[in-house]
């Protein structure tokens, strides 16, 4: 069951045309990595799946519905968006800002607030000052606010960015079992080949198309990498030794 899907969606930021006629679906319990070089399209695609942009041609559709068919709360219930530029001055301690990811619920159908700290790594500092924290921290007590949501897709922007290694594998182990266990649907934009390579799928954008869709080993070679990314024969190394350390950290 496709939990997600672009169904011809054309996009304009101005008078010019950046994204048209995209589709592709992302299922039930599925782990999808939007890859590509900046400026390609990964953050648009996640803004417009989280119903913050809205399409000029086509639909984005969830749960078989418009995504702009919802309201804000009824949209919070079903999708989780985690910016890639977060605010580094938001007034609140992390256990607050963990808590508000329970806003759209009178219960809580995602995780508690003290498990989604002790997941990543925060349990200790609930009641620090998010001006307090490392860039890294930072990221980690969104993502935590984002668990506690408890929707049925997941959208992150660089979620790994400011993470060390050990923090990189811990969230994605964490997501690789929020997939399995809860069916949840996981679309995250990545630079990181290595890692890409270990999800389910993935999505390889430049200027706002579709350059190549499957899964990693189909995707992620090295003919097709140096074509969208622009880079030499000299990468290949780099792309073999970046997949193997990733594979033998999972």
């Amino acid at each position: 069951m496709a939990m997600l899907e672009f169904a011809n969606v054309s996009f304009s930021h101005g008078p010019k045309c950046f994204m048209d006629q995209m589709s592709f679906s992302v299922s039930e319990g599925e782990l999808l990595g939007l890859m590509g070089p900046n400026g390609s399209g990964k953050s648009t695609i996640l803004k417009l799946a989280a119903g913050l942009l809205s399409p000029q041609r086509g639909e984005v559709l969830v749960g078989r519905q418009a995504i702009g068919s919802h309201s804000g709360r009824e949209r919070a219930k079903l999708v989780a968006y985690l910016p890639q530029q977060l605010d580094l001055h938001a007034p609140f301690r992390v256990g607050e800002l963990v808590r508000m990811g329970k806003y759209p619920h009178d219960g809580s159908p995602g995780l508690a607030v003290e498990d989604a700290l002790q997941i990543v790594g925060l349990q200790r500092k609930a009641k620090t000052q998010l001006a307090e924290l490392s860039g890294g921290e930072l990221r980690r007590a969104y993502i935590a606010m984002t668990l506690v949501q408890g929707a049925r897709v997941l959208l992150l922007d660089e979620p790994l960015a400011s993470l060390d290694i050990r923090y990189q594998f811990d969230l994605y182990r964490l997501l690789k079992d929020i997939v399995r266990e809860k069916g949840v649907s996981v679309i995250m934009s990545l630079h990181d080949i290595g890692m890409g390579a270990m999800l389910d799928r993935l999505i390889l954008i430049r200027n706002g198309r579709i350059v190549s869709e499957g899964n990693p080993d189909e995707v992620l070679t090295d003919e097709i990498v140096r074509d969208t990314y622009g880079v030499n024969d000299f990468a290949d190394a780099y792309l073999a030794t970046n997949r193997s350390l990733c594979r033998a950290l999972a």
